[in-house]
């Protein structure tokens, strides 16, 4: 049995953490709010990060961005022993990862392992795990990294949350063009049954078949909320420019989700978007 330090019960990490417990792991459980921690049954509730961490063989970060690592990555700095492995499961970019790992001390291994899926995937187990660093370590932690999904190793240290940026650009993206390929038809005077047939036809299909009962009935129930994906398209724009590189089109969807946003969506899925590219605003 190993003893999983666990820190952030968010409406994924409460799932996943679940699991492990479940799974017959000691699960010591801190939460920035203790109620939602205490609704967690079968674990332990922390008084602090630092209590959580404290004799932990595994701590497991899932929070919602560089913030809340960077706030908490000191006492997890502090209390884990050598031999313990850190596993920071947050959205948080390469940038993140490489601080969190130089303040780690020697003999505290850092993965990082973004989750492609959303709340579904986590209660069933079949997140997909992005996973970057160390060989020895990654085979050591795939039995209960499988607890909850399927574990993919992309490379070294701050691979997975590279791949993780990539994955959420080509998500907010396809979105986006698909809610302006049906604001252009719109414009142009093509019946929504029409430009369904034409999309039909094009790279986009697939997301045209998945979205188009959200857009007709304009409900857009949260999986992973608008405002996160506010905050990883800020995440993919940051490290594109820390590298030197042009991305027009990662811009413009966090202009459009920055909008939704602001328009009080934040709340709602992130293709949500598609409703206010297209206009629902409008009629509210």
């Amino acid at each position: 049995m190993t003893t999983v330090a666990w820190l952030g019960l968010g409406a994924m990490g409460s799932r996943m953490a679940l699991r492990l417990v479940r799974a017959g792991h000691e699960v010591v459980v801190w939460n920035r709010s203790r109620a939602r921690a205490e609704e967690l049954a079968g674990a332990r509730v922390a008084a602090t990060p630092a209590d959580a961490v404290r004799h932990a063989d595994l701590v497991v970060s899932m929070l919602a961005g560089p913030a809340a690592v960077r706030e908490v990555g000191p006492a997890i700095a502090a209390q884990a022993r050598a031999g313990t492995t850190v596993i920071d499961m947050s959205t948080i970019g390469p940038d993140t990862v490489t601080w969190l790992r130089d303040a780690l001390p020697d003999g505290v291994t850092l993965l990082d392992a973004p989750v492609l899926g959303s709340v579904a995937e986590a209660e069933e187990g079949t997140l997909t795990l992005l996973v970057g660093g160390p060989d020895d370590a990654v085979t050591r932690w795939t039995p209960l990294l499988s607890e909850l999904g399927r574990p993919v190793h992309l490379g070294p240290s701050g691979a997975g949350a590279a791949a993780k940026l990539v994955a959420n650009n080509a998500l907010i993206g396809t979105v986006g063009v698909l809610a302006e390929s049906l604001s252009l038809a719109d414009a142009l005077g093509l019946p929504r049954d029409v430009a369904w047939q034409v999309l039909g036809l094009t790279p986009l299909a697939d997301q045209a078949r998945r979205r188009r009962p959200a857009i007709d009935s304009g409900s857009y129930p949260p999986r992973f909320a608008l405002s996160l994906a506010l905050k990883d398209a800020g995440l993919i724009v940051a490290a594109a420019e820390n590298a030197g590189r042009r991305m027009p089109l990662a811009r413009a969807g966090r202009a459009w989700l920055t909008e939704a946003d602001a328009a009080g969506r934040g709340g709602e899925d992130y293709t949500a978007l598609l409703g206010h590219i297209l206009g629902e605003e409008d009629q509210r």
